[in-house]
Order: structure tokens, then C-alpha cells, then sequence
């Protein structure tokens, strides 16, 4: 199966525009709860992603995030 490289070019400006969306929700969330406890945090994050519009994201990304932002180590590893 072979892909098109004009779908590519296509595509690309949309994942980056979704994938700026994720930013901002990261950097406004990073901004205002860094530190504080993984479920405030979590909970921050979901909602700055709503209201960036960054839907969907995978689950575990946004729990990766969270306790990145939080401080806590997270399943894969240390936060850093």
C-alpha cells in the first residue's frame, strides 16, 4: 500500500496546528499548577485542552504530562 505525498502535504498542517493547540494547553497548565498535586494538575490540563480545542489526546500522554508537570514520577520513569 503506498501513500499519496500530496495527503502528506495535506496533513501536515493540520497536525501542526493540533499539535500547537497541545502546547499551548501544556505551557498555560505548566504556567499555573507546576508543582501541585498530579490530580489538580490532571484535572487542569484536561480542561486547558478542551478549551484549546487539543481534542483528542491520547490518555496516557495526558497523564504523562500531568506528573511531568506535577513533579511525580510517573510509570515510564523519572519526570525530567
Amino acid at each position: 500500500m503506498t501513500t499519496d505525498p500530496s495527503e502528506y502535504e495535506k496533513a501536515v498542517p493540520i497536525v501542526a496546528a493540533h499539535l500547537s493547540k497541545i502546547e499551548r494547553a501544556v505551557d498555560q497548565t505548566r504556567a499555573s499548577h507546576a508543582g501541585q498535586p498530579f490530580a489538580a494538575v490532571h484535572e487542569a490540563l484536561a480542561k486547558a485542552l478542551l478549551d484549546e480545542d487539543a481534542q483528542p489526546v491520547v490518555p496516557q500522554v495526558v497523564e504523562k504530562l500531568a506528573r511531568q508537570i506535577s513533579g511525580e514520577a510517573g510509570p515510564w520513569g523519572a519526570t525530567g
